[in-house]
């Protein structure tokens, strides 16, 4: 059978599909979120690794106190190094990070399997050491006690505080998955009924919505697929389960679905009982205690994300507050130059398709400003100002934009952000070319893949921006924190007096 393409390869969806049997045996699709089942929340997973290391550690001094406070030892170093060697046991010993998903950590038992072990292997560690150091076995058995039950207090204390943040309304919020279905029948109905039913547990019901087209009067739906996109970028979408009806014609909705939901920064499977007839080249993952098929994966994890925006404020934060004599002198020259105010702020789009107001310092006429940018900058053009010719060659127009990557609204490194009305080739980028949303699956940057290999200045046709396009969902693809470094160095080195800008 000849090959099948689902959707449009954007390098992180999938893509060649042939017409064998699937090679994973699936359970009924009716048993799916059956039971509320937990999944692994990689930021609060993160967390509480982190806390437990902090709680051994207090608990390790705590200890050592006592320990020296009721002569149990004399102070020195090698019981200091069997403390130490107790710490690193416990974070180095192999621990179960499935009893860590949400809501299951909640749970005393799962708690206490979770630490158990690793608290009896740091005591035994601890043991061992101060024995073969101190030469006194039943002070080292002493010792490794005392250490055994201050740990345990430190933790029971910091998991206790823990239970009681995680039973809070507002966290649970946060931390359950929001899942949107999108189809009509038994199928969709059976998961909106399963996910409204799992008030207070790891997943809960973001809409159920249905292409236009299939719209039947009288049925009950949150929207159409426009709605789920327009509401996707006010409000946390996690999944998307595609849950149509088993008809002729199941395989081209999925398709057509597909493509029209790849503006939508979410993870997007398809229930078993639609791809019947697709290859193992279609990832299987298990969205509650049974397998569903992914068709779009966020490019970047929680984790990433969280690491990126750490990284992007330091910077941003720090460089700041270095330029900022020479930040005063530029606004100094733009104001002696022409009337008008430092900044220009114009409407670009960002991070999901949300509007934002970009900084940049003015370098054109004020009188002669394109707010909407309907018409791009090109070279000579005559709206630049003295000043500004020369902060658009030197890319020091794009400095103010520090102040939206401190807000939350860009990153240092991304796909340039462009205004609603951009164009290229006469046509709005979005219908110029069907992969360009697919940048905004990430923050825009201030600078980017794109730029320092040349692909920026003025978008003249759809050649020119299916190579910009290209770029940015390479840096998607490929990304990582020293892929970013690398970026802003080359950024310094080959940008400053770039022949692109203008």
């Amino acid at each position: 059978m000849s090959n099948r393409r689902l959707i449009v390869d954007s390098g992180y969806v999938a893509a060649d599909i042939d017409g064998a049997k699937p090679l994973v045996e699936v359970p009924a699709i009716r048993q799916l979120l059956r039971e509320p089942y937990p999944y692994l929340h990689s930021i609060l997973a993160m967390i509480v690794r982190c806390l437990d290391v902090v709680s051994v550690a207090a608990g390790t001094m705590a200890a050592d106190w006592f320990e020296k406070s009721h002569m149990l030892h004399s102070g020195g170093t090698e019981t200091d190094a069997a403390d130490l060697v107790a710490v690193i046991v416990f974070c180095l010993f192999p621990k179960k990070s499935k009893l860590l998903a949400f809501p299951k950590i909640r749970r005393g038992k799962a708690q206490i399997r979770y630490l158990i072990t690793p608290v009896l292997a740091g005591c035994f560690a601890h043991a061992c050491l101060s024995a073969i150091l101190v030469s006194d076995g039943v002070a080292s058995l002493k010792m490794a006690a005392v250490w055994m039950l201050c740990v345990c207090a430190a933790v029971f204390i910091e998991r206790s505080m823990l239970t009681f943040c995680l039973h809070q309304p507002a966290i649970v919020a946060r931390l359950r998955r929001r899942v949107a279905i999108v189809g009509t029948g038994g199928v969709a109905t059976d998961l909106v009924c399963r996910l409204r039913s799992d008030a207070g547990q790891a997943y809960s019901l973001f809409g159920q919505f249905e292409d236009a087209a299939y719209c039947e009067s009288g049925q009950k739906l949150d929207g159409t697929l426009d709605d789920l996109i327009h509401r996707s970028r006010r409000e946390a979408l996690h999944a998307i389960i595609l849950a149509f009806p088993e008809t002729g014609d199941a395989e081209a909705r999925v398709r057509a679905v597909a493509v029209a939901l790849k503006p939508v920064l979410s993870d997007i499977y398809v229930t078993p009982n639609l791809v019947s007839g697709f290859d193992r080249v279609l990832p299987c993952e298990f969205l509650g205690e049974n397998a569903v098929f992914v068709i779009q994966r966020r490019p970047l994890s929680d984790v990433q994300l969280v690491e990126k925006t750490i990284v992007d404020f330091i910077l941003a934060f720090c460089v700041s507050f270095f330029l900022l004599p020479f930040l005063l002198g530029v606004a100094l020259a733009i104001k002696c130059d022409s009337k008008g105010p430092v900044f220009f702020r114009q409407p670009r789009i960002g991070k999901n398709g949300k509007e934002f107001m970009v900084y940049k310092f003015r370098s054109m006429h004020t009188h002669m400003s394109d707010l909407m940018a309907e018409r791009q900058t090109s070279r000579d053009d005559p709206r630049v100002t003295r000043v500004g010719k020369w902060l658009r060659r030197l890319s020091i127009d794009e400095v103010p934009q520090l102040l939206n990557v401190l807000k939350g609204e860009m990153s240092l490194v991304g796909p340039r952000p462009h205004a609603p009305h951009t164009r290229a080739g006469g046509l709005l980028l979005n219908d110029a070319l069907a992969e360009y949303v697919l940048r905004y699956h990430v923050k825009p940057g201030i600078t980017g893949w794109a730029q320092i290999n040349g692909a920026r200045g003025e978008l003249v046709t759809i050649d020119d921006l299916k190579k910009r396009v290209a770029y940015d969902l390479d840096y998607i693809r490929r990304w990582s924190l020293v892929f970013d470094f690398r970026i802003m160095i080359l950024t310094i080195v080959r940008e400053v007096f770039s022949r692109h800008a203008f």
